[in-house]
């Protein structure tokens, strides 16, 4: 099994591990990413399927960066996850995955993760100037934030002009 070879060639680098409906999740020392990413590549999980993220406000590290693989072969699915947190960067993928470029640049402009040793980090969803990242569990969504508008305001124009 992976998990075996993976603690024969990196002693200490899973921090946990379990397993839910066949797929098998991964907890990665954030240090040694790039390692067991070799690792799982050269198991046949050649194929990076997604990086996301998801926020856990209260808990320390805060973040945990979430990545899926498939193996092409077996049609196995991996699920690594590493916890961040707030402020530290991740190492990048795209070394051997040019897919991650926009998954990383996403995590990055949702959640404000950033990622070390690639080039530089552009939001990809929202303006440059925007304010905080939308997908934080303490992005305000009340109103409170300058850019959102609770006045009725529409891009499509006002009901008296749509009926007219």
């Amino acid at each position: 099994m992976i998990i075996e070879r993976i603690e024969e060639q990196l002693p200490g680098a899973l921090l946990d591990r379990h397993e839910f409906r066949g797929d098998l999740t991964l907890v990665v020392d954030r240090n040694r990413l790039l390692e067991l990413v070799e690792v799982v590549f050269a198991e046949g999980f050649q194929m990076l399927l997604d990086v996301t993220a998801v926020d856990f406000l209260d808990r320390d590290p805060r973040f945990d960066v979430v990545y899926h693989f498939l193996n092409l072969t077996s049609q196995e699915r991996l699920r690594l996850k590493v916890r961040v947190g707030e402020g530290e960067a991740v190492p990048s993928l795209m070394g051997r995955f040019k897919s991650a470029d926009w998954s990383e640049r996403e995590v990055y402009d949702m959640f404000g993760i950033p990622f070390e040793g690639r080039g530089e980090l552009k939001r990809l969803l929202m303006w440059e100037d925007f304010p905080g990242h939308p997908l934080r569990k303490d992005f305000p969504l009340d109103g409170g934030d300058l850019f959102c508008d609770d006045t009725g305001a529409s891009y499509a124009g006002d009901a008296k002009s749509l009926q007219a």
